[in-house]
C-alpha cells in the first residue's frame, strides 16, 4: 500500500484504502491522513457517539462530530 506524509502524526505511513467521504473533504482526508490516525479517529468517534448518545440524524450531532474530527486530525490547521 502506498505511504503518505500524515498531517496528524507527522510520520510517513500507509494511506487509507479509500476516501472516507465522497466529497472534497473526503479527498483531503484521504490525501493527508494516514490509515493509523484514521482508525484512531473512528475509535474516538464511536466513543463520542456512545458517551453523548448522539443521534446521527440530527444535523447538530453531525456538525459536532465534524468539529471533533477536525480537532483530532488537525485537518484545518497548518502543519507545525
Amino acid at each position: 500500500m502506498p505511504t503518505i506524509p500524515c498531517t496528524r502524526c507527522r510520520l510517513e505511513r500507509d494511506r487509507q484504502a479509500f476516501p472516507p467521504f465522497p466529497n472534497p473533504r473526503g479527498q483531503q482526508l484521504f490525501r493527508d491522513v494516514c490509515a493509523v490516525c484514521w482508525a484512531e479517529w473512528l475509535k474516538l468517534q464511536q466513543q463520542l457517539i456512545n458517551h453523548y448518545a448522539l443521534n446521527l440524524r440530527d444535523p447538530k450531532a453531525k456538525e459536532y462530530l465534524l468539529q471533533q474530527m477536525d480537532q483530532f486530525l488537525a485537518t484545518s490547521a497548518p502543519p507545525a
